[in-house]
């Protein structure tokens, strides 16, 4: 039996994937929308960068566990889910300039290797993206020097995002479990 943990866990999961249905066009006669009424203006593509701070111990951690692995000693820690809030900054450093919030899940899906099933929302708080979000979802080889995960939505500035980021280890403490993770961002948006 499924302890209440899990069912959460599982609820948001399932709440994700039909979130990701939402981000695919619907089809027929009647698609047209005006620009103004929605605010949006001509399409164009932002690049940028930022550093994605996991901090899973110490006193304040930004990444707790919310669901234990299926087995402890799993390699891989299979089925283990946390959720983060982790600081997005614009260098390596976590005390530089904080440029948002990585606020989301993610969890051990692989059974052979160490990937994960990661959901966010990157919530930018400085710049001219202040206010604005982009929805993160894919997979995440972490042994891989760069993984390739989906932009599938945002708000603000980025209303109707398409995109992918490029994740790329910066630094990677196994004791401490602190990841530093490089994000290039490539988003198209209105």
């Amino acid at each position: 039996m499924a302890s209440p943990i899990q069912n959460v866990a599982s609820c948001l999961i399932t709440f994700c994937i039909l979130l990701s249905y939402l981000a695919i066009p619907a089809t027929g006669k009647n698609n047209n929308f005006d620009r103004k009424t929605l605010q949006i203006g001509k399409q164009k593509i932002s690049h940028f960068r930022v550093y994605w701070h996991d901090i899973t111990s110490g006193p304040s951690p930004t990444s707790v566990p919310i669901v234990k692995p299926f087995d402890k000693d799993s390699p891989t820690l299979f089925g283990a889910i946390q959720m983060m809030d982790n600081p997005l900054t614009e260098g390596p450093d976590v005390k530089s300039k904080l440029i948002g919030r990585a606020q989301g899940f993610y969890g051990s899906a692989a059974q052979e290797d160490l990937s994960y099933l990661v959901s966010m929302n990157f919530a930018f708080c400085e710049g001219k993206y202040n206010g604005s979000t982009i929805a993160i979802m894919g997979r995440n080889d972490i042994f891989t020097k760069v993984r390739e995960m989906p932009v599938i939505g945002g708000s603000g500035l980025f209303r109707f995002a398409r995109g992918y980021v490029e994740a790329s280890t910066h630094s990677l403490n196994l004791k401490t479990g602190y990841a530093v993770v490089l994000y290039n961002v490539y988003v198209m948006h209105y």
